[in-house]
């Protein structure tokens, strides 16, 4: 009776902890999932508004869109540097409040819609103050989950933060949309003010964790250079998603086709169905192999919308491209994660998430670029390019991996 009371026990607390990870890992997806449903909103309404209202070119609507990620890139080296330092509770809550202030200048720039470079500059300020929160935010709530998971669920982590970005972006732009249509444009920017209180509330959930001292603290260039090249693969593929999220919309117009919105969402529904049923790949058969067929796939999917005839084949090549990204964040990021001690994980991931903004950043603006006047299907041969490159880093890691077996075996 003793032995099976003991195993009752053990079975007991295997249950309790087991349900406090999950209850850990559902509140990071709810901070992570509200942040970027903001961002979603913005992108479904923030090309149309600038090109169609505020009457601006593709080029000006890449670079508003690509300044967010350009702010959220240099805000990673001070968002790693708080998490790590002063804790990811006081990063989540920064990036909440400035957040929510984003959603007042857009507001601010409807209101002044007539004067139309001053319309623009009360955007490009929201945009900046909503890249340099998601840096807060992100970063933060990645130290503050590992933290609270352990070593071994790192990578539970990422998976369920990753479902938190891209599920949030694909909901938010047909949502931003829908409010926009059924109400007003000053609704959707609205949201972005108050979803903000929303993963304030969410966060009240998570435990607060001490910070380790007498700890040597990695500078930013170091984890840089410790992760560049996972950072580098993640920033190539993260171009085919950025062409959907900037200007799957002004594609769609383009060809007269309906269901825009539906891309983002079948971007984010691959993306999902993915992480839920797939997630363990990266672990059970190694990051860089796993990555290299990912890509495959999203290059698949860059080329479909690349030569698409209708929308219901530019949607599947989203669904594709989503399908292909999935397990490419968490693949590159074991690897670059497994460079650092557990203490500067916070750092590392703010190095590898720079990378990917700066692919989303440099992304809008290039693809702009290469869209010109209105070929918008050659900003999706620009995503298969980049993902075959990315594909390429992968195979080099790989060879890299199975050298290094080879050596010890």
């Amino acid at each position: 009776m003793s032995v099976l009371s003991q195993n009752e026990r053990m079975r007991i607390e295997d249950d309790a902890l087991e349900a406090s990870l999950t209850k850990t890992l559902v509140t990071v997806f709810s901070i992570i999932f509200i942040e970027f449903l903001i961002m979603g909103i913005s992108l479904g309404v923030m090309p149309v508004y600038v090109h169609d209202t505020l009457k601006f070119s593709n080029i000006i609507v890449g670079l508003v869109i690509g300044i967010q990620y350009l702010a959220t890139l240099l805000t990673r080296h001070s968002a790693g540097k708080m998490a790590d330092t002063m804790g990811g509770k006081k990063s989540v809550v920064r990036g909440i409040f400035l957040s929510a202030i984003s959603g007042i200048f857009c507001l601010i720039s409807y209101w002044i819609s007539a004067t139309t470079l001053l319309s623009l500059s009360s955007l490009i300020i929201g945009r900046i103050l909503l890249g340099i929160g998601e840096s807060y935010l992100v970063i933060g709530i990645f130290a503050w989950g590992f933290a609270l998971v352990g070593s071994k669920n790192v990578g539970k982590v990422m998976v369920w933060n990753g479902m938190g970005m891209y599920g949030g972006m694909a909901c938010g732009a047909p949502l931003g949309i829908w409010l926009t249509s059924a109400f007003s444009l000053p609704i959707a920017f609205m949201g972005i003010i108050i979803f903000p209180l929303i993963s304030y509330l969410a966060m009240l959930f998570l435990k607060a964790v001490p910070l380790p001292v007498n700890v040597s603290r990695l500078p930013f260039y170091k984890a840089v250079n410790l992760v560049w090249e996972s950072g580098a693969g993640l920033a190539l593929a993260s171009i085919g998603f950025g062409g959907i999220a900037s200007f799957i919309t002004l594609f769609f117009i383009q060809h007269s086709w309906q269901g825009a919105p539906f891309a983002l969402t079948a971007f984010g529904a691959g993306y999902i169905v993915m992480r839920l049923f797939f997630a363990h790949f990266p672990d059970k058969f190694g990051g860089a192999r796993v990555a290299m067929v990912s890509l495959i796939i999203e290059i698949a999917g860059q080329l479909l919308i690349w030569k698409a005839p209708n929308a219901f084949a530019g949607i599947a090549g989203a669904c594709l491209t989503g399908i292909g990204m999935s397990l490419v964040f968490p693949s590159f990021g074991i690897i670059a994660v497994k460079k650092v001690t557990a203490e500067n994980r916070g750092m590392a991931m703010a190095a590898y998430n720079a990378f990917f903004d700066l692919g989303m950043g440099l992304t809008a603006p290039v693809a702009g670029l290469v869209a010109g006047a209105g070929n918008y299907n050659n900003i999706y041969l620009l995503g298969a390019i980049a993902a075959l490159m990315s594909a390429g880093l992968a195979y080099a890691e790989y060879r890299k991996t199975q050298a290094t077996k080879a050596q010890l075996a």
